[in-house]
């Protein structure tokens, strides 16, 4: 993997000249590596990682398995590419095992993103299938730890 990639990966705040002196190139040269990853889709989007926990913005999430028939001419493509044209849909992909595609969607509550997958994913006729996983609580994303310093104040037995 391009060593730029990886930098930019793990903070994409860093500047043309720390990514130069990191990778021992110039500025111009760093410009011109970034510019031709964004224009071949490489480099898709820059991203902050944020704790939602500590705004006041409900936010539910829930990573959904879905078992689909895959269409005879374009096989798993167009159901992927209708479930991620959802706007509740942050991320879609193709699982090997024991369904077909993964899917994370966002909502303001449990009852928003039931009525997600009732009404909308299990619906369209490709799906055979659904089953929907809650998130209680993140401990790593993006290669961001979540872990935090509360302690349990019960007593240990």
């Amino acid at each position: 993997m391009d060593r730029l990639l990886r930098l930019l990966d793990a903070d994409a705040r860093l500047t043309d000249a720390q990514l130069a002196t990191m990778l021992g190139c110039t500025e111009e040269e760093v410009r011109a590596r970034i510019a031709a990853l964004e224009k071949d889709g490489t480099l898709r989007a820059y991203k902050a990682v944020i704790d939602w926990d500590k705004t006041d913005r409900n936010r539910v999430t829930a990573i959904i398995e879905l078992k689909v028939i895959p269409r005879p001419d374009v096989g798993f493509e167009a159901i992927a590419e209708m479930v991620a044209g959802f706007d509740e849909v942050e991320s879609v992909y193709l699982m090997s095992g024991g369904y077909d595609l993964s899917v994370r969607v966002n909502g303001h509550s449990f009852q928003e993103i039931a009525a997600f997958v009732a009404k909308r994913l299990a619906t369209l006729d490709s799906v055979q299938s659904t089953a929907t996983h809650f998130v209680l609580r993140r401990y790593k994303e993006s290669q961001v730890p979540f872990l935090t310093e509360e302690h349990d104040e019960r007593d240990l037995v």
